[in-house]
């Protein structure tokens, strides 16, 4: 990992509408500038933390995506999320001030240090963004959730398609195409994510090509028809 410190000014950042809250005035703003003053580079591969690292700060991704894992209790990595641009990471942390789980670059990234006690302090000066903090905090609470919907009712083609809507939603917030994605992340990843085998994976992958919903040329996927995903996941509600 690069220890390099940048120093950067979240008031001039293109990503604050994703990862801080709208409405702080000027001096509000200058006061996170202070508190969320460095960036550092996590290399393709590299962990930006490790399970049992004693937590200190929060990340919000300013490029780059991520995934979270924690190994089982067999020595397997299970997945348990991406998070990409404008999201923040390390969540986990706070309930034991150890993290719970690893945060893998899954290419070339580079993320805002947040240390939490400030933030904490801060936020409880400044009613917007202790608001904010919450709501990411339960936007995560959701999406774990949504995760265990995905697995414990969904058949296979249901969790891939749902995966993809997901994906290309949270893709299109900070303004890339609605219907074009390059996967960051590998078949295996995903179905260690969503509970599937790689096999089953690929094969649904073919079958959503096979039916002229997506195009797949390795990583690069074009979702051809966003209703016919949307189909495919709705299909449990007529069951």
């Amino acid at each position: 990992m690069d220890a390099q410190s940048i120093k950067v000014a979240c008031s001039n950042c293109n990503l604050r509408e994703l990862c801080l809250p709208m409405g702080l005035n000027s001096a509000e703003m200058s006061k996170l500038d202070d508190v969320i003053s460095t960036r550092r580079r996590v290399k393709r591969g590299a962990a930006l933390f490790s399970t049992g690292e004693r937590f200190t700060s929060l990340y919000a991704v300013r490029s780059g995506f991520f995934k979270t894992c924690v190994t089982t209790a067999d020595g397997r990595d299970q997945v348990t999320g991406f998070q990409m641009t404008g999201e923040i990471i390390g969540l986990d942390g706070i309930v034991s001030d150890h993290h719970s789980c690893d945060a893998i670059a899954l290419e070339d990234a580079e993320v805002c240090v947040m240390p939490f006690d400030q933030v904490e302090e801060l936020s409880r000066e400044f009613t917007t963004l202790q608001h904010h903090v919450h709501k990411i905090m339960s936007r995560e609470i959701v999406r774990d959730h949504s995760v265990m919907l995905l697995l414990g009712s969904m058949r296979a083609d249901e969790r891939l398609a749902a995966f993809l809507l997901n994906l290309v939603q949270r893709l299109h917030a900070r303004g890339f195409s609605q219907s074009e994605l390059i996967l960051r992340m590998t078949r295996e990843e995903i179905g260690s994510y969503l509970g599937m085998k790689l096999e089953t994976v690929s094969r649904t992958f073919s079958k959503f090509v096979e039916d002229g919903i997506i195009d797949v040329k390795q990583r690069y996927v074009h979702i051809k028809s966003t209703e016919g995903l949307k189909e495919i996941v709705n299909s449990q509600n007529c069951r």
